[in-house]
């Protein structure tokens, strides 16, 4: 755990969660601009989804901490909720603060949502990898105690209780990165990639289908993380964390798009 840059200091003290998230907002928009140029994309309205879905991502991600994961606090200590420079939030608030951003630009401008989520999508699983390494630095999103050999040591003194515990942000971060991988290789294959679905041969060629794939394997390492963590996320509900539900729930919506026949029919059948 390394919370703060010059931890020392009497002068500069930064803390490391909001330098690496900073440096994601700083690195994205350059990847974006460059992937909008390589698929003949406007380049202008690249950059404005980019600042759409930052301030959107904010905003949401800290709604989310204050009002469902320590609503309590928040309410005895309102000043509070400006500090975010201390961190506090959550990933499902930022996805879906940055998706109702990006909407409404887009509807604004009369472009297609599906062209612009495939643009996105090795980004955002790059950008969430990243965020996560911030995690594990900071000292939050730990997971249970764990005696397994690669099981990570947490000093006394910052958020995650001390001893070895399950280091969940790692899970995280590797199987993102791996998705990373994998998505810039299905961008490339996806004409070649088809399966049958109700007797009829489909393709995974239509707008939108490397968006949701990230979602449904991202959903997939979430559950997964989820099972592991052990930090307080706010209430339960029938003993699944509501990340969990979210990841579920996101998953469904994923098979439905991919199995759907949308302009994705492939004459003739297996």
């Amino acid at each position: 755990m390394y919370p703060f840059i010059f931890p020392h200091s009497d002068f500069i003290r930064i803390p490391t969660y909001v330098l690496i998230i900073s440096l994601v907002y700083c690195f994205s928009p350059f990847w974006i601009l460059r992937r909008a140029e390589q698929k003949d994309l406007s380049k202008t309205l690249s950059l404005d989804l980019c600042l759409a879905i930052m301030i959107g991502g904010l905003f949401g991600a800290r709604f989310m901490h204050v009002y469902y994961e320590m609503p309590e606090f928040y309410r005895l200590n309102p000043a509070e909720i400006l500090k975010i420079w201390e961190g506090g939030f959550v990933f499902y608030g930022g996805f879906f603060g940055a998706l109702l951003c990006a909407l409404a630009l887009l509807r604004y401008r009369k472009e297609s949502f599906l062209t612009w989520a495939d643009l996105f999508a090795p980004v955002l699983a790059m950008a969430y990898a990243t965020g996560r390494i911030g995690c594990f630095l900071a000292g939050c999103c730990y997971g249970r105690a764990c005696d397994l050999p690669w099981a990570v040591h947490f000093p006394p003194g910052g958020e995650a209780p001390s001893g070895y515990l399950h280091p969940t942000q790692l899970y995280a971060a590797s199987w993102e990165f791996a998705l990373v991988i994998l998505l810039l290789y299905f961008e490339r294959h996806l004409n070649k990639l088809s399966y049958t679905f109700n007797g009829d041969r489909m393709s995974l060629t239509k707008p939108g289908s490397l968006f949701f794939i990230w979602l449904f394997l991202h959903g997939v390492g979430r559950i997964v993380m989820e099972m592991f963590r052990d930090d307080p996320r706010g209430p339960d509900f029938l003993g699944l964390s509501i990340s969990t539900w979210i990841s579920a729930c996101l998953m469904l919506v994923s098979i439905g798009f991919i199995l759907s026949k949308r302009k994705n029919n492939v004459s003739g059948a297996v």
